[in-house]
């Protein structure tokens, strides 16, 4: 059976899905590979045009009716979230805009969540692809932005600043762990297919997990940063015990994020 998969090409999601991607054996399944940024993959979602996706938390939702959130696969954690970051001072300033990765990312949503809950002014944010974020703070052509995936790792390096860590106050806020990412799969597929895509995307995890190398040549060649240790870092970070199993914990992170979606 051939089936379309969209993740990123962030460290977390090509070590999953490396070896469901490079065909497990026995596996009933071909895949069609869509590699982009999370934004253009809720972007897809939205329009149906994925059997299978890595997505935001956050824009579930909106796409609930036609995919069913699989329990394996994404990316829930404890000190995994986004950071709001300076590129010229150790102090928020209210009065200057933030730049967002993309309007429908769980990043963007917790930036929301902190702002409402600390700021008396109204939001002033701008958009953009989350290594466009990054690279407009370094250049200082964005005064403050929200960063994710690998940048977490490489903003003292680059001279940044730390404002707030966004996942540590939805943590606080909530007791519960951060839901950055899910993976979905369209309802059509129905429940045995779907059922055969979440033991592949765990055989997969398995395959990756008993590798004696945890960055291959894959994960390196589609990495946006080319420092193995931050890969790593990056890895060990994102992929854990949820990423195999959502589980009651993860599900109730998850609720709380809809809920918040829904009240918006």
């Amino acid at each position: 059976m051939r089936l379309s998969l969209g993740i990123s090409t962030c460290p977390n999601d090509t070590f999953i899905y490396e070896a469901l991607i490079h065909g497990l054996e026995n596996s009933p399944f071909e895949w069609d590979v869509h590699f982009a940024d999370v934004q253009t993959l809720n972007e897809m979602v939205r329009r149906g045009e994925l059997d299978v996706a890595k997505v935001s938390a956050q824009v579930y939702p909106k796409i609930e009716a036609d995919y069913i959130c699989l329990g394996c696969g994404g990316a829930i954690g404890y000190g995994c979230g986004p950071l709001l970051l300076s590129s010229e001072s150790q102090e928020f300033n209210p009065e200057l805009p933030v730049t967002l990765p993309g309007s429908e990312t769980t990043a963007a949503l917790l930036y929301r969540f902190w702002h409402s809950r600390t700021q008396s002014v109204p939001l002033s944010v701008n958009y953009a692809l989350f290594d466009q974020v990054y690279r407009s703070l370094r250049e200082k052509s964005a005064p403050q932005g929200v960063v994710i995936h690998e940048h977490r790792f490489t903003w003292k390096r680059d001279g940044l600043y730390l404002l707030q860590d966004l996942g540590a106050f939805w943590e606080e806020n909530t007791g519960t762990p951060i839901p950055l990412g899910i993976a979905v799969a369209r309802r059509t597929l129905g429940s045995t297919v779907i059922e055969k895509v979440e033991a592949e995307i765990r055989s997969s995890l398995r395959v990756a997990q008993n590798r004696p190398e945890m960055v291959t040549p894959f994960i390196d060649e589609k990495a946006q940063i080319d420092d193995p240790e931050v890969m790593k870092s990056h890895i060990r970070m994102f992929v854990n015990d949820f990423s195999e199993s959502v589980g009651e914990r993860g599900r109730a992170s998850l609720e709380h994020l809809w809920r918040l979606v829904k009240s918006e």
